[in-house]
């Protein structure tokens, strides 16, 4: 993280604006995930999400509708465009994962993982030299 980051609140908002959110503080985790479900959700080959503290992020003027179609798993997206915003995940309590394409400091906060890398598209070949976890990382999220 920069210290740029460090220092001043991240912003962000969906693709209409309508949803907008405010973190007091740098993402806990930055990962790509690769499974199936992460890719339906954003429609790209491979997802980013940052995560943050639930105390530390709000939603204006809410966090959206939810959905859940997998248990555990909670999906938030913006009423109006349908942009994707967040997951939370009940084997990461107290954490919520955020497009990191929403964000509006996005480039200072690079990857630092990929999750469910075995489910990888086999055209898609990212050289980064990232740790590659073959199922959730749900360990390392944990952190």
């Amino acid at each position: 993280m920069t210290e740029i980051a460090s220092s001043r609140p991240i912003t962000g908002r969906c693709y209409c604006g309508t949803t907008r959110f405010r973190a007091s503080e740098a993402p806990t985790t930055v990962s790509y995930c690769h499974c199936g479900d992460c890719r339906r959700v954003t429609g790209a080959p491979v997802a980013a999400f940052a995560s943050f503290r639930e105390e530390a992020i709000s939603f204006s003027p809410n966090e959206g509708r939810t959905v859940s179609a997998n248990p555990g798993v909670t999906r938030s997206f913006c009423e109006t465009c349908g942009s994707p915003l967040t997951g939370r995940y009940d084997y990461l309590p107290g954490k919520v994962y955020v497009a990191l394409g929403l964000i509006d400091q996005a480039g200072d906060f690079p990857p630092e993982l990929h999750s469910h890398h075995d489910n990888c598209l086999s055209w898609l070949h990212i050289e980064d030299g990232l740790e590659r976890h073959s199922g959730s990382a749900r360990s390392r999220l944990k952190e």
